[in-house]
């Protein structure tokens, strides 16, 4: 193996490392910074495979923007160590679970009737952002439609996340007044 490789290696293990991080970390602020790490580390394997501008829109936009759009949030409302035991109606766990299912499959089925074309290292060029868009928008369609829609679902988890249950005090109170 050259060190290409080997790098190529150690990098994705601290993407996938950062990433399940993201996900496992019980404190909101921590959970930020270890999604600020797999950014960083996603742009340096886009620059390994050749793909600047997708690199530096990764920098940009999510490490640059998101991030510390959500680290501003986090500040704002505060942030404590998570509860991971929520008081859920029964039916809300199956229904997440059988969309996550339903999107699985969907994004199989996508994957199995794509075209397996040779792949032109030429047309990529360095990741110019008209052959980017050429490709992504043409091609890959459904799979940016599908982002979309998992960035929509991801949306509405974190509006449920955020919503503090009502409390007997908070309800007895907006009687009286």
């Amino acid at each position: 193996m050259d060190f290409a490789t080997i790098f190529f290696i150690l990098v994705g293990a601290l993407s996938v490392g950062a990433a399940v991080g993201v996900v496992t970390s019980k404190i909101a602020v921590h959970s930020a910074l270890f999604l600020l790490v797999h950014f960083a580390t996603l742009a340096i394997l886009y620059v390994t495979l050749n793909a600047q501008f997708l690199a530096a829109a990764q920098v940009i936009i999510y490490a640059g923007g998101i991030v510390i759009l959500i680290l501003f949030v986090i500040m704002l409302i505060g942030s404590g160590p998570m509860e991971t035991r929520a008081a859920y109606r029964s039916w809300v766990p199956y229904t997440g679970l059988a969309l996550g299912v339903l999107m699985l499959a969907g994004i199989s089925l996508t994957v199995l009737q794509m075209p397996s074309a040779p792949i032109n290292p030429e047309a990529n060029q360095g990741g110019v952002p008209l052959v980017v868009g050429l490709t992504l928008y043409s091609q890959n369609i459904l799979l940016v439609e599908l982002t979309a829609v998992l960035l929509l679902v991801a949306l509405i988890g974190a509006l449920l996340l955020a919503r503090r249950p009502k409390t007997e005090e908070s309800s007895v109170s907006g009687l009286r007044s």
